[in-house]
């Protein structure tokens, strides 16, 4: 293979209690980037879209991913590599670990594949570290695994893939406004209450076992952060609006996605997936703050060739 063209999705990470643990990938929305086999070692990056990124080869968080996995495999050739952003950096949808998820899995299939998918979740890792200064797996093994993913140890770094039940839904609204993700981990507290771990951990426990059995109101019980969300919200616009009229429309639950802004609800069927669809759009009307909304499928299948 000389050439290719994938699509690499947006992801939800933490899913409410999963912080840095929990992801799933979202269908329809995400990035293109495309790979060309050059006799001139090293990576280029000759065209970007959608976004205004750097051209850097080791600060993009893509181009520095490719470099890396050129060097690890002593590759004899280089890699041309352009990236369409399908949706805005900064939104919490997982816009670098898209990037640094599709940038490993276009290398990784010049190079012939000699990679894993835990192994290249390791380099989307060094991507985000790139990105955002932290190495963190749950946007990017969503990506690459596709799915709902359980980042069970990150050392060593162990990846679960969760099952998805058919009728899972979810919409997301993005406020047009920027979170950095290092400014919203800023936020967090160093230390937390016994009793809220207990919590947390118990949710992430019902949440999965929910997955397992098709038990749409275990998920609903389970999808609550007692620990993230508290702080982060302020960080938000109107979030506490948004959050109780997509549970009142009948949403299993709602939360943060990633760092924010974006904020997702999951549901059951495609029903109650437009009811709640149109009563977050009604609440979010009039607030002088523009913004975006999808509906999706949960993306089982993760990053794809195009061509």
């Amino acid at each position: 293979m000389d050439h290719l063209k994938i699509f690499s999705p947006a992801t939800i990470a933490n899913v409410s209690c999963g912080f840095d643990s929990l992801g799933l990938a979202v269908d329809e929305i995400g990035d293109e980037m495309t790979f060309v086999k050059t006799p001139q070692k090293g990576v280029e990056i000759t065209n970007i879209t959608g976004a205004e990124l750097t051209y850097d080869v080791d600060k993009n968080a893509a181009s520095a991913v490719v470099k890396k996995m050129l060097l690890d495999a002593k590759a004899g050739f280089g890699i041309q590599l352009t990236m369409h952003k399908g949706y805005f950096p900064g939104s919490g949808l997982g816009s670098s670990a898209a990037s640094s998820a599709g940038a490993a899995f276009g290398a990784n299939q010049l190079l012939g594949k000699p990679y894993s998918n835990l192994e290249l979740t390791k380099f989307a890792m060094f991507g985000e570290e790139v990105a955002c200064r932290s190495q963190i797996a749950d946007n990017v093994a969503a990506a690459i695994y596709g799915g709902f993913v359980l980042i069970r140890s990150y050392q060593p770094l162990e990846v679960v893939k969760l099952p998805v039940p058919n009728e899972l839904r979810l919409v997301a609204i993005h406020p047009q406004i920027e979170v950095r993700t290092e400014d919203a981990r800023n936020v967090l507290p160093k230390e937390i209450a016994l009793k809220d771990a207990v919590t947390q951990w118990a949710n992430v426990g019902g949440l999965i076992s929910g997955l397992y059995s098709n038990n749409y109101e275990l998920i609903s019980n389970s999808l609550k952060d007692v620990i993230v969300e508290p702080h982060r919200k302020k960080l938000i616009p109107f979030f506490d609006e948004v959050k109780s009229a997509a549970i009142k429309a009948g949403a299993l639950g709602a939360g943060i996605s990633g760092s924010g802004p974006t904020i997702f609800a999951l549901c059951k069927g495609d029903e109650i997936t437009e009811q709640v669809y149109n009563a977050i759009e009604k609440s979010y009307r009039n607030k002088n703050i523009d913004f975006e909304m999808y509906t999706s499928k949960v993306n089982k299948e993760g990053i794809k060739i195009i061509s």
